[in-house]
Order: C-alpha cells, then structure tokens, then sequence
C-alpha cells in the first residue's frame, strides 16, 4: 500500500519550480508510504520535463530496495498503490511464456504483465489497485483503478497538463482555484450520499472509474476510458452447492490475501463477518492469527461477549482495544483532516481512533477487514424490506407472509427497523428534510430505484455503499500506515454472492442466511446472531452538549449559507426541535451539516 503523484504536460513542459512542487506533493502522502520516496522525470526531445511519477512505499511484499518505486521494465515505467494478490499464480504463468524477474514483488507482475497482454491483461489481477502505467515504447499514460473502488485514484486538468493522485490533497496544492461542488455537497447534506459517481466535493477533481482505465495518447493526445472488468453471468445453484461454492471462494479470498511479507491481523468485532476472516485466516494461514477487537466502554454497544466466545472457541490471539465514545470527539478535526471530505456518521471518527490505537500498540502494518459483506450478502436491514416489496411485486404473498412471520419470531429485521434510517430511500420524508436546504432536483440520486434485488445489491457496491466505505477504511487506515484488506471484496465471491437467488441470502428472516449456514467454524452463538451493531459513538448526545455552541453558530453565520447550500434561519429551527426531541429530526443530518461546515473551513 502506498501514494502516488503523477503529472504530464500534453503540450510543452514543466518549469522547475513546478518539479519542486511535484516533489512536494509525493511528500504530503508521507503517511501512506514511510518507508521510501521515489520519483523520475521525462524529459521532451528539448531536454524539457514533461512526465513526473511520484511513489511512497509502504512495504509489504519484497520489503528490498529492488522493489522500490517507481519501476521500470523494458521501457515500461510504472507506480503502483495496493496489491495484486495472485501475483504468484500470474508469475508463474508468465515465467512459462519466457518472462524473467528480478524482484519478488507484484509491481513488477503488472510491468510483465502489461508487457505480454497491454491492458487487456489488467482483468488477471485479483486485487486492489490504483496504477499510473507509461508506456515510453507507444507513448502512452495508463491510469488503472480495481474493480470495487478500494483504492483511490484522482485527476485534474489545469494548464494543459493533467495531474493524477491517490488523494485530494495532492492536487489542491497544485489547484488553483478551490471550488466546492455544489451538487455533490447538497446531495450529501439531504442523503448522506458520497462517491457514488466520478466527481468529488471539488469542481473539476474527477475520479478515475473503478473497473476501469484511462489511457491517454502522447501522440495524438486522445484520451479513452477501457472497461477490463464486468458482472458474469449467473449459474443456478442449490443450497448445497452454493454452501460448497461459497467455502471455496471465501477460503481462496482469504487464502489470497494472507500473502505478506510483514505480520497480518484481523479486526474481530464478535460479528459475523469479523468472526468468519479470523476463524478462516487461523484455519489456512497464521495459526494462531492475531485479531484486534474494540470494547466500547458504553455496555449497551459492548460486543465482548460474542468477542470472548469466538477467541475462545476459535483459539485465536486477542488484543482488546478499550474505546472511549466520549473521547471520540476531540478527533473530529484530525479525522476529517485525513478523510479529506465531509461525512455523515462518527462511526467514521471512531474506525479511525481504532486504527490509532492498534498502531500505537502493535507493530502491524497489515489487517483483514469484513468490509463488503453486508452488501453481498443482504445484511443490512434494508434489504429484508426490499425483499418483501420484491415478493409482493411478484405476488409471492405466502412466502412473504413466512418471511414476516420468521422475522417477527426470530426478532430480527421488523423488530429492529428504524425509521431514521430509512429516510434516505423515502422521497416523501426526504422533501421534508430538505426544509433547511437550498436544493434543486438535479442533488436528488435515486437509490431507491432498482429492478431487482440483485441489481440493487451491484448499485450498492458500485455507487451507493461500498465506495463511500473503502474510502474511510482506506484513509483511515492510511492515516496510520496501515494496509486493510477485504476479503468479501474479492471479485469473485461479490460475483458469486450477486447472482445467488435471494432466497439463499435471506431467507426465514434471516440475512446472510448463506453465510450462517456454510460458517461451522463458527460458535452457534454468533453463527445465529439476531443484532448488528458496528462502531457506535453517542452522536445525537455529542451534538445536544460538546457540538451544540458550534451548531448553534452555523445557523447564525455559515460558509454553508454563503454558498447558497443552508437558509440558517430554518436550520436553526431545525436544530431547536432536534434538542427538543422531535421525531421528525435526528442527528445524523445535524451531524451532516457541522462536518460540511467544518470541511468548508478547512478545505475551501
């Protein structure tokens, strides 16, 4: 995992002063890649610089000096963020075809790679990736991104030349006018949506598509977008066989990215998702893995019972993590610092205070995350509600009706449903939101549209869910030179779980009914867990007491409403219900609004 800087100049060059700017810019990413700085310039047939790339390595796999960054084979010169973790099976597909390494790195696996297939080698790769490729043989940049946006990749055009970045931050230094893109800060503000599209909360800071590369000619200067990656096809399978297919592709996941050349460990929650990597990375790697667990000195979110269960029972190494929610938000400021957006929960505030504790505590540079798991396998509690519209609309009412009643005698999805949650799929609650926003229609994303169940799911992790979430797993994480992995992000499980029939992943009022299932490595007690939880701060008590003087003030005088985005009057009779206790306010768009308005002073 690292940070990488690259810039070229379509027509003419870069004058020195710029250069040193570039170095800069690598050098703001630091926290991405202690461990090396490296750069190389082009020059033009003038002896002009026109191309830069920048790399800072964390080293993970090859920790030599050879596999340090930027790398060059055969005139192909590349700088690469993330990992390519079945690097060993292509190598040795690639030696077979007469390619000779140097290093045992998975860098110089894209540079064969690409050497051999151009980029219609790039689907090969089961990994995380964000790559700048040149190619000084063609003349030509390639910009690639993986298939689940896990890592980030920005660009901008400005002065002829185009800049790309693994963060904003980056190319703000090289900006120069910072402008807040309206439409994206007011679809935030009203349905907590991010990175669900190519643009950012900058006006021409774009994204490079996920399942995707840019390639640029030098020789013409065109510029085209090549899609390596789809969806396939679906295959009909039944309950056994997915259960048999689902431990194949999961334990090969995992068994993928266990490859290191530093220690790994895994964040255990006492969840199912958790549960199921450290059950399975003990089984087929490390033995006994180590896994890191967070206890919330607030006892009703306390999960150290399921925790407890599962180290025990699964021989596992523990390190609990003692969290403090109200400690949490003195962090806000530094968080945001690094997530470099606003966003809309202090979940976010408190994933990164854990990733801070286990680096101050552990030398560990690598963890396996469950992230992705809710999305592929219907967990969330949503999905139960868009089941049952599903089955009316295909005038399946027995079924639905048993779905309703397991449910209810269960205690699982209608008992736990929240309208506040909710709001953001409900176009009828939305408008009433909206009061204190100055909106217009072109903000409003329909997540709610969708054809089908599995086209929801692929609208989750392509726009509305998965993006939002690798980009605070992947700053957070970086924050603190630590490399996350996903394992039920892995191509083909989302393939395999996408396609399953529903009735495989909820099924008698149960989600990831799949999963609970297939998973005997597993305590029974968590196997069949009724709640979810996750990183839960006191956010509604933040914003009545430690938040309240500075919320207070935006309704007073704001960024936000000099913008045109917030009418402060309404604001601030929205925020005098919400400490009243209406039911109609929460504090997720109270806490919404405070972080656009903190973003804008930082950032703007």
């Amino acid at each position: 995992m690292c940070g990488i800087f690259g810039a070229v100049k379509l027509e003419g060059n870069f004058d020195d002063e710029l250069i040193n700017t570039f170095d800069k810019a690598v050098s703001l990413v630091s926290h991405r890649g202690p461990d090396s700085q490296g750069s190389k310039i082009f020059y033009n047939n003038l002896s002009k610089p026109y191309l830069y790339l920048g790399h800072r390595r964390l080293s993970i796999i090859d920790l030599s000096s050879e596999a340090n960054q930027p790398m060059e084979d055969d005139g192909i010169w590349i700088v690469f963020n993330g990992e390519i973790f079945n690097y060993v099976e292509i190598k040795e597909n690639l030696k077979k075809l007469g390619h000779k390494f140097k290093t045992d790195s998975d860098t110089e696996v894209i540079l064969k790679t690409y050497l051999q297939y151009g980029t219609e080698g790039f689907h090969r790769f089961n990994g995380m990736w964000a790559f700048i490729l040149f190619d000084s043989k063609n003349n030509k940049i390639i910009a690639s991104r993986d298939r689940f946006s896990i890592k980030p990749l920005y660009y901008f055009e400005q002065d002829g030349a185009i800049f790309f970045s693994s963060e904003l931050r980056q190319i703000l230094l090289l900006s120069k006018k910072r402008k807040p893109n309206i439409k994206t800060l007011n679809t935030f503000l009203l349905q907590s949506v991010r990175d669900h599209d190519l643009e950012t909360f900058y006006e021409e800071i774009y994204k490079i598509p996920a399942k995707s590369s840019m390639v640029i000619d030098l020789n013409n200067k065109s510029r085209n977008i090549i899609k390596y990656w789809n969806y396939g096809s679906s295959t009909i399978y039944t309950e056994d066989q997915a259960i048999e297919k689902f431990h194949e592709t999961i334990e090969n996941s995992i068994r993928l990215r266990l490859r290191s050349d530093v220690e790994i460990g895994c964040l255990l929650s006492g969840g199912l998702d958790s549960s199921l990597i450290s059950a399975l990375s003990n089984k087929i790697g490390v033995n006994p893995i180590r896994t890191f667990s967070v206890i919330s000195n607030d006892k009703k979110e306390n999960e150290e019972e399921f925790i407890d269960i599962m180290v025990k029972e699964g021989k596992l190494l523990n390190r609990k993590i003692h969290f403090d929610p109200e400690q949490a938000v003195h962090y806000i400021d530094k968080c945001l610092f690094y997530q470099e957006q606003p966003f809309s929960t202090a979940s976010v505030v408190a994933q990164f205070m854990i990733y801070e504790l286990i680096r101050s505590k552990d030398n560990i540079k690598v963890v396996l995350s469950g992230q992705g798991g809710d999305e592929t396998l219907m967990g969330y509690l949503k999905y139960f509600f868009f089941y049952l519209n599903s089955l009316k609309k295909e005038k399946k009412y027995f079924q639905a009706l048993k779905e309703i009643f397991f449910s209810l005698a269960y205690r699982t999805a209608i008992v736990q449903f929240e309208l506040s949650s909710a709001k953001r799929y409900m176009p009828v609650l939305l408008s009433r939101q909206s009061s204190y926003l100055k909106i217009n229609s072109d903000s409003l994303v329909k997540i709610w549209d969708a054809n089908s169940i599995q086209e929801r799911q692929i609208n989750d992790i392509d726009h509305y869910s998965v993006p939002a979430l690798t980009h605070y797993e992947d700053r957070n994480s970086m924050a603190h030179s630590i490399e996350s992995r996903t394992p039920f992000l892995d191509h083909e499980v989302v393939n395999f779980l996408v396609h399953l029939p529903v009735h495989l992943k909820y099924k008698n009022g149960w989600s990831k009914y799949l999963l609970r299932k297939a998973s005997h490595d597993l305590p029974n007690k968590i196997r069949w867990r009724r709640d979810k939880k996750g990183f839960t701060v006191p956010e509604a008590k933040w914003c009545k007491t430690l938040l309240k003087d500075e919320i207070e003030k935006i309704g007073q005088k704001s960024i936000l409403e000099e913008i045109g985005v917030l009418d402060g009057k309404a604001f601030r009779e929205y925020f005098k219900k919400f400490l009243e206790g209406s039911k109609f306010t929460n504090s997720k768009e109270v806490f919404s609004v405070l972080m656009a308005e903190k973003w804008l002073k930082t950032f703007h």
